[in-house]
């Protein structure tokens, strides 16, 4: 009889226990099922999401490649402009937004827009993009500057820059914007240091060419 009274007491308390607690627990446990379903869902967005930014920039490297090629050029253009502007403004905070950007940049260097150029690059920085995309988009900034007579704003923009594993290039830039403000001297410091960071880099003939030529004016 002991037994089984202290077995009704424990039936007895399981029961209070559900009383006072089960309400709580079956909420806890739908909201930890509820985050559990979100977060999954959010994942499979962002990943579908990623796939298409990725399909739509695969198709805007297909349409500038034939672009620049000179296939179909304007109809490429415009097929890039407006796969451009889809990724700019349904993916917006993608790497490949940014990355469309400064493809579209170079459309518009080639087409002799050199201010749609630097309005594309803008767009670029002012979207707080990777350190590559950032350093890329101002040497490029700072190239087209120094074609529009703003050598010495393109310089100092310059000086703002940590170019990484980009100092060739930057040090080349650095150069050419030098040389056409005519300190030739700088220059030439500028095309050594470039050279120096080639070495690495890999050859650049072009800009071997430059420093020959500086060397042998001064020689």
């Amino acid at each position: 009889m002991a037994e089984m009274r202290t077995e009704e007491e424990q039936v007895d308390a399981l029961k209070r226990w559900w009383q006072e607690n089960g309400k709580t627990l079956l909420l806890t446990l739908a909201v930890a099922l509820a985050l559990v379903f979100g977060w999954r869902t959010w994942q499979d967005r962002q990943a579908a999401e990623a796939a298409n930014a990725s399909a739509l920039y695969q198709n805007l490297v297909q349409a500038v490649s034939l672009s620049l090629r000179g296939e179909s050029a304007d109809a490429q253009v415009a097929t890039a402009e407006h796969l451009a502007s889809t990724l700019k403004s349904d993916h917006e905070d993608s790497a490949y937004a940014s990355l469309a950007a400064l493809l579209m940049a170079r459309v518009a260097v080639e087409q002799g827009q050199l201010d749609e150029a630097l309005a594309q690059l803008e767009w670029v920085l002012s979207h707080e993009p990777a350190d590559e995309q950032r350093i890329v988009a101002t040497l490029r900034k700072a190239r087209i500057m120094g074609e529009q007579g703003q050598g010495s704003e393109a310089l100092a923009l310059l000086d703002t820059l940590e170019p990484g594993s980009f100092e060739a290039s930057y040090q080349e830039l650095r150069g050419d914007l030098l040389l056409s403000d005519g300190k030739t001297t700088e220059a030439r410091d500028a095309y050594r240091l470039a050279a120096q960071a080639a070495e690495t880099a890999g050859v650049r003939p072009l800009l071997t060419m430059k420093l020959e030529n500086l060397t042998a004016e001064e020689g």
